[in-house]
């Protein structure tokens, strides 16, 4: 009895230890790639769906154990269990190197060993980007070369150039693996030749790299161009009159910033100080005359050069205002009448014109010469026409009187004769008639 109770046993133990087996063969370890930020910290995990307490393991690239269970096998500090149970082995690494990159093991203890790989990928993060190349300052129509590079960066790390926001495409791009034969230096060139528009400009590098998490790094550079002057006039008033002032405005730019700038007049000083006066870049002209006409030249220098520009003045007699004329005629008595009321402040005398007070106040008024002449020229147009009616009119008077004496000519002899029988005569009127020429 006892013999075969311990070979009842026997057969038991040995067909549960077939099923475990059994069990054991469908049983799998899962895994996932793992990517992490050099320095950062990565947590790899090893799941298993059925389980019969078969131990989980988690193993190193160099094959050396790190977890068995939730027993620590490796001293190192910055290894850490997460959780550990029959379906889970979680660890995690901190401070996160390049040397920790590579292939971790998930190993199943059964019969046989089950185990399962995840890739630890380790990105270097690159270091902010340096511009060189720049000496301060540029003289406009000079090349320069600027170089970006910046080193550390697993993969390769791309840059790019922007001028005030704007990318520059044209550039060279540099690769070179740094000694540890784990990351990479690049670097990228720009070349371009500068004008005075460039003054002031931002130069920005960006590195871009999946390691800095959408926030690229950037280095930037202020641009300084020296040019030489531009010069522009401008007056204060398009228009400018007799009598009133005139400012003229030498705006010049340029970089060193000219100070002060130049007026000259037709080649020579300015003619009058006492009218002319020059503040800062201003000329101030306190009141017009016809003298003042001319050519005047505003001249900026500074250090890289000179530069100037030109304004011709025409100094423009005042505008007049001239009342309503009235031109009535009269053609029963050829008697023109014309009246031409002009305000006495508008009509002055050339005497009075030429002599002016200098000191008269801007906007007093002139005489307007085409003003008056025109003025001029009607009256004469209108006394002409008075004359022609008035011919007329003398003509048709005459005309009538010699066709009254016509008509007694038919028989008469002569012209004693011819008067006494003409229609109408005074001799056999039975009044007394008159004619008026």
């Amino acid at each position: 009895f006892v013999l075969f109770s311990l070979c009842l046993l026997f057969l038991v133990s040995a067909a549960a230890s077939k099923n475990k087996v059994k069990g054991s063969q469908g049983q799998f370890p899962l895994t996932q790639n793992v990517t992490v930020v050099e320095g950062g910290t990565a947590n790899l995990t090893c799941r298993v769906d059925q389980n019969d307490n078969t131990s989980l393991q988690w193993s190193n690239p160099a094959q050396q154990t790190l977890y068995f269970d939730d027993k620590k096998a490796l001293r190192d500090n910055r290894i850490e269990l997460v959780r550990a149970s029959w379906h889970e082995l979680s660890i995690s690494v901190s401070d996160v190197s390049l040397s920790d990159e590579g292939q971790y093991t998930c190993s199943l203890f059964t019969m046989p060993v089950k185990t399962s790989k995840a890739f630890l990928t380790v990105l270097g993060v690159p270091e902010k980007p340096q511009i060189s190349g720049f000496s301060s300052p540029v003289m406009e129509g000079d090349l320069m070369q600027l170089t970006c590079k910046t080193s550390g960066s697993k993969p390769a790390a791309d840059i790019r150039w922007f001028k005030n926001d704007k990318e520059i495409k044209d550039v060279k791009y540099l690769k070179e693996e740094d000694a540890n034969r784990k990351t990479f230096t690049v670097s990228s060139t720009l070349d371009f030749r500068v004008d005075r528009n460039d003054d002031g400009v931002k130069v920005i590098c960006r590195v871009d790299h999946e390691s800095l998490n959408s926030t690229p790094q950037v280095a930037m550079q202020v641009l300084e161009i020296h040019y030489t002057p531009s010069v522009k006039i401008i007056p204060s008033t398009p228009f400018p009159q007799e009598g009133q002032p005139l400012v003229l405005t030498c705006e010049s730019k340029g970089k060193p910033l000219p100070e002060p700038v130049l007026w000259t007049k037709d080649g020579g000083e300015l003619p009058d100080p006492d009218r002319m006066v020059v503040s800062g870049r201003e000329l101030n002209i306190i009141f017009l005359n016809k003298t003042d006409n001319g050519t005047y030249r505003c001249e900026a220098t500074n250090t890289i050069g000179q530069s100037s520009a030109e304004y011709v003045l025409i100094v423009h007699d005042v505008s007049n205002t001239l009342l309503s004329t009235t031109i009535i005629p009269s053609l029963t008595t050829a008697t023109v009448t014309t009246s031409v009321p002009i305000s006495a402040t508008t009509t002055t005398s050339s005497t009075t014109s030429s002599r002016r007070d200098p000191n008269a106040l801007a906007g007093q008024t002139g005489p307007d010469h085409a003003l008056i002449g025109g003025i001029v020229a009607v009256v004469v147009f209108v006394t002409l026409c008075s004359i022609f009616l008035l011919g007329r009119y003398l003509a048709r008077h005459k005309g009538t009187y010699l066709t009254n004496e016509a008509k007694g000519a038919e028989d008469a002899p002569d012209a004693d004769t011819a008067i006494i029988n003409a229609e109408g005569s005074q001799v056999n009127a039975e009044e007394k008639k008159e004619y008026f020429i």
